[in-house]
């Protein structure tokens, strides 16, 4: 069983995570905030009006350099997007590791 009443995840809880919730039919989408991708993962850019399209209930982890960033935005993410769980990857772009991959 996947928490999904966190602020953040790991790089490591992001990948197990959306495998699981994957095989449940719930999205997990990465979302880039800084528009700086990170290589080798799938993700979109920040943009609410496609978010909002979204399936109701996805995931969406948002990133930025550090993840301080994205951490201390959760509420008004989750305020913009009251449909959909928004969680903050720890460490943000600067943690990603492209040799840990699922």
């Amino acid at each position: 069983m996947v928490d999904l009443n966190v602020d953040e995840w790991t790089q490591q809880e992001y990948l197990a995570n959306k495998q699981l919730l994957a095989a449940q039919g719930v999205k997990v989408i990465l979302v880039d905030t800084i528009l700086n991708s990170i290589e080798g993962a799938d993700g979109i850019t920040y943009n609410p009006p496609l978010m909002k399209q979204e399936p109701e209930g996805s995931v969406f982890v948002f990133y930025c350099d550090s993840g301080k960033g994205t951490h201390s935005r959760l509420q008004e993410f989750r305020a913009k997007f009251p449909d959909h769980v928004c969680i903050s990857l720890k460490g943000g772009r600067g943690y990603w590791r492209k040799n840990l991959q699922q």
